[in-house]
């Protein structure tokens, strides 16, 4: 499936987007096997309530299932103006 990062999440992985092989089915276990990767992943999600995720463009809460998912994408929350 592809991850997406946006704004300060893809600074901080370094990525604005990867394709992932994972045996996750919520996007919290999806969360949990990107922060085990590496230091940098870990940071970028060490928060998650500063974090906004939307699976098939569609905006969601982290226990949501990503089985027969083509995409989950990672922001923080945005603000009007």
């Amino acid at each position: 499936m592809d991850v997406l990062y946006f704004a300060w999440v893809r600074e901080r992985i370094g990525l604005p987007k990867e394709t992932v092989d994972t045996k996750a089915t919520t996007v919290l276990d999806l969360i949990e096997e990107l922060r085990a990767r590496e230091e940098r992943y870990a940071l970028a999600f060490s928060d998650l309530s500063a974090l906004r995720v939307a699976v098939d463009q569609d905006l969601t809460d982290f226990d949501a299932s990503i089985i027969g998912a083509r995409e989950v994408a990672f922001f923080p929350p945005m603000t009007g103006g």
